[in-house]
This record gives C-alpha cells, structure tokens and sequence, in this order.
C-alpha cells in the first residue's frame, strides 16, 4: 500500500516556468484572514479603518524578511554554502519567532509614528496572528516539513485523523507525527479563546501577552517533537529556549504594568 501512496502536489499554480507554490497561498490565506479580523475589531474599538491596512503593508514583509533571517543565521553552515537558496521560502524554511519579533518592532514603530497604543494594536492584532499561525502551519503540511519522529500508521489512524493527513506523512519510507497539525490545533483553540476574552475585558496589554503566553506553552512542546529544529547546541533547541524566555518575559510584564499602574486601561476602552 505504501508503495502507492504519492505526496500532495506543493506547487498551487504553474504559469509557464513561474510556480506558484501552495506554502505562499496558505500563508496568505492566513495572513488575509487575519487582516479582515483585525480591521473589523479596530473599526469597534475606534481606530480608523485604515489602521491595520496601513500597519500590515509594512509589518507583513518585515515578518517574511524577519523569518526567514532567523532561519537562515541559524542554519548559516548550510546557507554559506548556497547562498542562492537564501531567497528560495517557497521551499519553507520561515521561523515563526523571527517573524513575531519583527512584526513586533514594526507594530512599536508604526504606533509611536501613528501616536496610537502599542498595546491596544497588540490587543486587537492578537487573535489575527494566532491564527494566521494555525493556517500557516498548512503550508508546512504541504511541504512535508515541519514534523515530529518516526511513527507507524497505525498510531496516525488512531489519532481518527482524515487519510490524506496520514499519506501526506508518509515521507520517504517512513511515517511520522504530524506536528504542524498539533501546533495549528492548539493555535485554533488559542484564537477562539483570545475572542472569548476580548468580552471579560482584560487590562490593555494582557489580550496580547495571553496570546505569547498560550502558545509558547504549546510551541515548548511541539517543538520536543520535532526532527528539523533549529539547534543552539546539540540537546537544546531554540525555539524552546525561546519560547521559555517569552513566557517569563510576558508574566513579568503583566506584573511590572499592574504594579506601575500603565494597564488601568481596559480593551474595551474607546481612548487611544
């Protein structure tokens, strides 16, 4: 049966010798999705229509170039070697958190300029990111990549997951965990709580440093599970260091803010 089982084709669109690959459009999918949230909440919390119209044409490629230059510093033995395969993203090879921190740095700027909160854009962009994460992750489904160890099929049938899930993670012989799957579930379920707690009010700040919060929970997990993690040293991988400092970080800020008394503000505040 195995011999049959053929992968998913990567490539959306062939016009001529241009490939339009299926990782771009998810992302974009994402990316567009969560633009269409985010702008609709800003209109409700009185931002101007345009704001994250406005925020996103220069925060998106700041993300794009801020992924891939993590992963590529990170994977410098390689990319040294082939430098012309440093443009190649089609292929994968974007780092979520080289992503969220330039489109973090953009977001502080583009506010300071705009003279708008920070943490109110933080607030509202919040369940956009997480979820254009979950989409993204398809991307990487697509591309094969982005997976856990070695597992038989008979483990994969009994997560009741759909077939083609289980062939797409047939990869050269072998199957394995389907992490990028566990990470856009727990991502799902991380965007529809941020809805639900957009209602209790939070102090300004805390929707977004909730967001950092719950997925680097999941991403300090997932990540133990995967086979192509970017490495800081033979046993420790970085994006669990890093998601450990986000979590301390973003407790210390919530306490830091309420104990200066900078988040007496709430969400649901109309000022600026």
């Amino acid at each position: 049966m195995e011999e049959s089982i053929k992968p998913l084709d990567p490539v959306f669109l062939q016009l001529g010798p241009i490939q339009i690959h299926w990782y771009g459009v998810i992302i974009g999918l994402g990316a567009l999705l969560g633009l269409w949230i985010a702008v609709r909440e800003s209109e409700r919390r009185g931002l101007h229509k345009d704001t994250f119209v406005d925020l996103v044409l220069f925060a998106i490629p700041m993300a794009i170039l801020g992924a891939r230059a993590y992963y590529v510093i990170f994977q410098w033995d390689y990319y040294s070697q082939n430098p012309g395969d440093i443009i190649k993203i089609w292929n994968g090879g974007l780092a979520i958190h080289g992503g969220l921190i330039a489109a973090f740095i953009t977001g502080a700027v583009f506010a300071r300029v705009k003279n708008i909160s920070f943490w109110k854009l933080a607030d509202i962009a919040a369940p956009s990111i997480i979820l254009g994460q979950a989409i993204g992750r398809w991307g990487n489904f697509m591309n094969q990549e982005a997976h856990g160890g070695p597992v038989t099929r008979e483990f994969l049938e009994g997560l009741f997951l759909p077939e083609f899930i289980v062939n797409q993670m047939y990869i050269n012989g072998q199957y394995y965990h389907p992490t990028f799957l566990y990470e856009s579930l727990w991502s799902i379920v991380g965007f529809i709580g941020l809805l639900l707690l957009r209602k209790a009010n939070f102090r300004r700040g805390e929707l977004f440093l909730t967001y950092v919060i719950w997925y680097s929970i999941g991403r300090y997990f997932v990540e133990g599970l995967r086979t192509d993690s970017l490495m800081l040293t033979e046993s420790l991988r970085i994006a669990q260091v890093i998601s450990i400092v986000l979590v301390l970080v973003a407790v210390g800020v919530i306490i830091y803010r309420r104990m200066k008394g900078y988040s007496n503000v709430r969400y649901l505040d109309t000022d600026q």
